[in-house]
């Protein structure tokens, strides 16, 4: 097949896209601090956020898969009143300015929230604890695992499901063993993208659970609170997230991202 000309018209803002995407990411790694660099990852400080972000990521996306599992199947097969809705809902999250995520929580699981006076009664205070955290990160991250998981179920064809519960599997025996392992590739990928999002949370963790080391406070705070006396360890933490971010999608690529045919 003949290799298509690409127009100078959109070839031009075409690389300018790129440029405008890319020297900021030149940017880190060229300004990062190389000669100190395993000096000022191995920082106490620096451990213990990083620590604290494996923990609240971990955390937040077991939450993302049991609850987020369940939400993708519902959207991809049940029949309920009100889907366009749900799946507003589901999207809101990715949408939403962090800031505005972290006044929602509060307002929603806050000391003077909507349930705030029974998880008060049940002897459980989010806002400002590493659990807060959690919550932050995981209401921001199941989107991901939501929508990836729930395109892929919907392609599923629900013959071999059918199948399946006529030779007296249950429901959950059902999931676990045939329809899973069928969408294998777009759970992995979801789960994948809503762990690097929830490693990488900021606005919603310092507006509901504070900046407070040693509990809320996980690399990308550390990041802002480096940026303020010291932007050179700001560079290398910003590095070391840069770094995670992209690993993940160099490893997606072909199952989350798209991988084009023409003009390859």
């Amino acid at each position: 097949m003949k290799r298509r000309t690409v127009p100078l018209t959109l070839l031009l803002p075409a690389a300018g896209a790129v440029a405008f995407l890319l020297v900021p990411l030149l940017g880190i790694v060229t300004r990062a601090p190389w000669s100190s660099l395993a000096g000022r990852l191995t920082d106490p400080a620096v451990t213990e956020a990083l620590r604290l972000s494996l923990v609240v990521s971990g955390w937040a996306l077991l939450i993302s898969l049991l609850l987020g599992i369940p939400l993708a199947w519902l959207l991809a097969r049940a029949r309920v009143p009100g889907k366009p809705l749900i799946r507003s809902l589901v999207l809101l999250p990715m949408v939403l300015p962090p800031t505005v995520a972290g006044v929602a929580l509060l307002q929603g699981f806050g000391r003077r929230g909507l349930l705030g006076d029974w998880l008060a009664s049940l002897g459980v205070s989010l806002p400002f604890s590493t659990a807060g955290a959690v919550v932050a990160a995981a209401f921001v991250a199941m989107p991901f695992l939501v929508i990836s998981l729930e395109g892929a179920l919907a392609g599923i064809d629900p013959l071999y499901e059918e199948a399946a519960a006529t030779m007296g599997a249950g429901p959950l025996r059902i999931l676990w063993l045939v329809t899973l392992p069928m969408a294998r590739p777009a759970l992995v990928a979801g789960a994948a993208l809503a762990w690097a999002r929830a490693l990488g949370e900021f606005g919603a963790t310092i507006t509901f659970a504070g900046n407070l080391p040693g509990t809320t406070q996980t690399l990308p705070l550390q990041v802002y609170l480096l940026l303020q006396n010291d932007p050179a360890g700001a560079t290398a933490l910003s590095l070391l997230l840069l770094a995670v971010a992209a690993t993940i999608l160099t490893a997606l690529r072909g199952r989350w991202l798209p991988v084009g045919g023409g003009g390859r």
